[in-house]
């Protein structure tokens, strides 16, 4: 048989990140600082909430949109931390993850050839997932900007065939996010091109050095283009439970639960009930554990610093991103190096955006005892350079 594969597919690009890390499985003993995944057990409430659903029976589907119950506690979420307003029937659909909720969004709202523009660096996913959408990935690069995006160059970046703008922040790969501020300069550019906004927020609840401001609510112009996409994975430890959400206009939504009744069904219903909980009960949790990783940030930005790597201060997230320019290695080698030598694995910055060659992502999403081994191994190499 010829012509299996569609030629879309065939030409995209492998994960960055998946590509590297499959030759760190094929080794032993590997500090990894690789991975963006909590730590952190589960909550133990959630984790029994979902133990006691599957005694009381909950082994069904759900509603398309997800259990009501859910979405109302959504709705009480947003409301009260931030004032926004989403109605539980109609604005508000429970995803697989936030990675679902972007897929739906991309392709409910794109025409062929539609241009979504794309801040980088920016997450392995966001281009190939709007390319599958029919849409067109146009990339704005922020390296010289300290990772955020300036409104000059939004407004540089929009033609006649912009539709949206993905905004990540707190940023994955950066830890970069945006002020209140910063945000109202950006809404400006975005309200004289008339785009959509797909703001993924999954890491809002880790913002370290101000208050985490959600772009849906700076006004009724701006929530009415947003969709919202969030989740429980990263702030309250819940990767593997694959269960997030989408906020939007009610023709939004709708057009995204018509794709996702097709595709998905629902999310799984153990996974909501024990999103119930951790919205219910776990505020404290998300607390404590954004206190550690803000103590983990300032160790790690500090050690980076000691042992001569420059690097932006995440503002958020569990990210940062060093140059590794003063070693006179570009990121794959010093990552392919770094592992080989003294087995710590590290993100190439390429995964992130092709020109990111002096640049390398470390999580610190891991013990300081992990992070601590992992950066004197690093020093050793550095020095030994």
């Amino acid at each position: 048989m010829k012509n299996i594969i569609s030629k879309k597919v065939k030409e995209m690009a492998p994960s960055g990140i998946r590509v590297f890390f499959d030759i760190v499985l094929e080794m032993d003993d590997v500090i990894s600082l690789g991975v963006g995944e909590p730590d952190f057990d589960t909550p133990w409430k959630v984790r029994e909430s979902a133990i006691y659903s599957l005694e009381q029976g909950y082994t069904t589907y759900t509603s398309n949109k997800g259990l009501y119950k859910l979405r109302l506690y959504v709705s009480r979420h947003l409301k009260d931390k931030f004032g926004l307003d989403y109605d539980p029937d109609e604005e508000i659909l429970i995803t697989v993850g936030t990675s679902e909720g972007l897929d739906l969004s991309f392709r409910a709202i794109l025409e062929p050839q539609d241009e979504v523009i794309i801040p980088q660096p920016s997450y392995v996913s966001y281009g190939p997932v709007v390319d599958l959408a029919g849409g067109v990935p146009v990339y704005i690069d922020t390296g010289k900007s300290r990772f955020k995006l300036k409104p000059s160059d939004l407004d540089k970046a929009c033609t006649k065939k912009t539709k949206a703008i993905l905004l990540n922040y707190p940023s994955n790969p950066t830890g970069m996010s945006y002020t209140k501020k910063e945000l109202k300069e950006l809404s400006r550019v975005i309200l004289k091109h008339n785009l959509l906004v797909i703001s993924v927020e999954i890491y809002g609840e880790l913002t370290y050095d101000y208050k985490h401001t959600p772009l849906a609510t700076l006004g009724k112009n701006m929530k009415e283009r947003v969709i919202y996409l969030n989740g429980l994975s990263k702030a309250y430890a819940m990767t593997g439970w694959r269960v997030a959400f989408a906020c939007g206009s009610r023709e939004i939504i709708s057009a995204m639960t018509k794709i996702h009744q097709y595709t998905m069904l629902c999310a799984p219903t153990n996974s909501q009930v024990a999103a119930c909980e951790a919205l219910h009960s776990c505020a404290d949790s998300v607390v404590e554990m954004r206190k550690e990783y803000l103590r983990r940030r300032d160790f790690v930005v500090g050690r980076l610093k000691d042992i001569g790597l420059d690097c932006v201060k995440p503002e958020g997230a569990f990210y940062v991103f060093p140059s590794v320019k003063k070693t006179g290695l570009c990121a794959m080698e010093f990552a392919n190096r770094l592992l080989k030598k003294k087995k710590v694995a590290v993100v190439p910055g390429t995964a992130f955006g092709e020109q990111y060659q002096n640049n390398i992502r470390i999580s610190y999403s891991y013990s300081l005892d992990h992070l601590k081994e992992a950066l004197d191994r690093m020093e050793s190499f550095l020095k030994s350079l």
